[in-house]
């Protein structure tokens, strides 16, 4: 199989921000730069390539503000990777967007064969961006042996965010929108998002969310875009104005409604998802959100949540995705990046990142192709009484809708919801 440096043509960016003229500039960039010489051919060959990944450190990019996720790579990625001769220096940022940006300014400098982020721990927007611009090495899953063990027509795997795969990104975590309350001060929690809302404004002050653009508190506005959509309206995942024009206004009202009934009368909101948590965990409100509900255990374990507390999808369904490993078509160390893309993908590692008292997180390989140690090993994994598994969490899963949704959702938001227009 060919690894080929595949730069598909640019389509328009999302509108309401610079994402546009992001994707324009890079676009330009990467133009100028591709006849600056071809770049060294990757082993077509499986066994070259993890031959030539040995002794080559990779440069992980990926966010810092997941402890779970931080502590898993340190304490399992990298003695793994160590085994197979390859070094793993993990790099913090604040927002994935950082990673794209340090890309985009090696290919400025120049470095258009040797640039400093190696892998990335992407999410949809910022791969959709990215794979506008030609960021991302494309064609090379199909030589990893451990994507023999991921069901290829799970549509869930096949789009990232409504932008199609098309083998430049590894799967790598499931994840799953999901509520979190006090078993405590909430006995019997609501059971339809569109009970939540009614929930909260029966308990005056007892529920808010993160306001967007923070990631969490979008996520939440994306979720009550389904709950809210007119009767036999259907929310396409593919965004239109016209689209957004049907949906949008009755989520506006009812956002607006439900303002003076959130915690402080609406007058403010938790500026992220950690300051929601805290909010949770000082009991000012009986209810928080996540998209990652394996990670409750956690903060029960370490005394930040009370040991109370629970997890809840409503009846409804709550939106789920995937997230992936996606390499730079610029990168120094792409062998290693490669390999360990694999690695990350491996029943070994993905069973060691499900494990309970861990990151606790869901893996993305199907059960019924592993071979049968390790459908033993993961059908042994405990789910501690504080989360849901996986199967229910995902019952009724709604999809994300496409990246373009994002940024005119926040955009509305902040126009209408803050001053209850």
């Amino acid at each position: 199989m060919r690894i080929r440096n595949r730069r598909p043509a640019l389509r328009p960016g999302r509108s309401g921000t610079g994402a546009a003229a992001w994707t324009g500039a890079a676009a330009m960039l990467l133009a100028a730069c591709s006849g600056g010489g071809d770049q060294e051919a990757l082993p077509k060959d499986w066994s070259e390539l993890r031959a030539a990944a040995r002794g080559q450190t990779v440069n992980l990019f990926m966010y810092g503000g997941d402890q779970g996720a931080n502590a898993y790579v340190d304490d399992e990625v990298v003695p793994a990777a160590k085994k197979l001769g390859i070094g793993v220096k993990r790099v913090p940022v604040a927002d994935t967007q950082d990673a794209v940006q340090k890309v985009l300014g090696d290919i400025r400098a120049g470095k258009d064969s040797g640039g400093a982020v190696d892998l990335v721990w992407v999410n949809g927007e910022n791969f959709r961006t990215g794979k506008q611009a030609g960021l991302w090495l494309c064609g090379y899953t199909g030589l990893m042996p451990s994507q023999k063990y991921v069901d290829h027509s799970d549509p869930t795997l096949t789009r990232d965010f409504g932008t199609p795969v098309d083998d430049c990104e590894t799967p790598w975590s499931r994840a799953q929108f999901a509520f979190v309350y006090d078993s405590a001060r909430l006995q019997d929690p609501p059971r339809t998002t569109a009970g939540i809302l009614q929930w909260a404004e029966e308990n005056p002050g007892r529920f808010t969310y993160p306001a967007p653009p923070d990631f969490t508190g979008a996520a939440f506005v994306r979720q009550l875009l389904y709950a809210t959509a007119p009767p036999g309206a259907k929310v396409p995942q593919t965004y239109s104005p016209g689209a957004y024009e049907k949906a949008a206004p009755a989520l506006w009202e009812r956002l607006a409604r439900l303002k003076p009934h959130l915690w402080r009368n609406g007058t403010t909101y938790p500026k992220d998802a950690a300051a929601q948590g805290d909010l949770f965990a000082n009991g000012e409100v009986d209810m928080t959100m996540t998209y990652g509900p394996a990670e409750v255990p956690g903060l029960v374990a370490r005394g930040h949540y009370p040991k109370t507390t629970r997890v809840f999808v409503p009846e409804d369904g709550t939106l789920g995705n995937t997230s992936y490993l996606a390499v730079p078509q610029n990168a120094a160390h792409r062998e290693a990046a490669l390999v360990l893309s694999d690695l990350m993908l491996s029943p070994e590692l993905q069973h060691a990142k499900a494990r309970p008292g861990g990151w606790g997180a869901y893996t993305v390989l199907d059960h019924e192709r592993l071979p049968e140690r390790w459908r033993k090993e993961f059908a042994a994994l405990d789910t501690p009484a504080t989360t849901l598994p996986i199967e229910e969490l995902s019952r009724n899963a709604r999809p994300e809708p496409s990246g373009d949704w994002v940024a005119p959702l926040d955009k509305g938001w902040k126009q209408h919801v803050p001053t209850g227009s």
